[in-house]
């Protein structure tokens, strides 16, 4: 079957509006990102003006056998810093365990107890299979109502932006990077997840998994 090329309009009228619909299409692309950068402006922070907050939020970012990433370890760094300084109390490690074999917030957890953090100051999520799933399990499932969320650069004002959707008093903190092929395609990927994060705040879907209420957080900050 022979595939036909799309033709290009041959008049100049035709050609106006191939131009405006590319364009149109570019600022409804954009609007999101925009939306993201506007809306958390006066919401990002450093590990070293962090404001307080009972708990920081950290979000998995992907295991190299069985380890967090580099991009990860960077994160929890960034936690562990919050914790020793004593911004925050209590650490949130959020992260995807859908399989034995996968197992981000155990792995997280063991990565910040070798860097100093008590294990009692470490409380996991396991079903935060995605940015929006973990704000929402963080408030609706272990309370949290403010926090400092940890993330990379390119990630962080979609994840404050969720966060504040979901009810929880956010403040992030984008840990830096060298802009290597990672970080460009995180990049690259946010202009994507921008449009769904936009449709997640006006809808509010259920998370994957919600499950039952648990106390890890409230009884980490309330141990001594």
């Amino acid at each position: 079957m022979k595939i036909r090329r799309p033709r290009l309009p041959r008049t100049r009228a035709g050609q106006r509006r191939l131009v405006q619909a590319v364009m149109a299409g570019c600022v409804l692309a954009l609007l999101p990102v925009t939306w993201l950068y506007v809306s958390t402006a006066d919401r990002l922070r450093t590990t070293a003006d962090a404001p307080a907050a009972p708990v920081a939020v950290v979000f998995g970012a992907g295991l190299w056998n069985g380890q967090p990433s580099p991009y990860l370890a960077n994160r929890l760094d960034a936690a562990a810093t919050l914790y020793r300084e004593g911004r925050v109390k209590v650490l949130l490690v959020t992260g995807d365990n859908s399989r034995k074999d996968y197992d981000e917030p155990d792995a997280m957890r063991a990565y910040l107890t070798r860097h100093g953090v008590p294990g009692e100051r470490v409380v996991r999520d396991y079903a935060g299979f995605d940015t929006w799933d973990s704000c929402v399990r963080a408030r609706e499932i272990f309370g949290v109502d403010r926090a400092v969320l940890v993330s990379q650069g390119f990630h962080i004002r979609r994840a404050v932006a969720l966060c504040e959707a979901a009810g929880i008093d956010a403040y992030g903190v984008g840990v830096d990077e060298k802009h290597d092929v990672t970080w460009f395609y995180g990049g690259t990927r946010e202009v994507f997840a921008a449009g769904k994060a936009a449709l997640d705040t006006v809808f509010h879907p259920d998370p994957e998994f919600l499950g039952p209420k648990e106390t890890g957080v409230a009884r980490a900050l309330a141990a001594r």
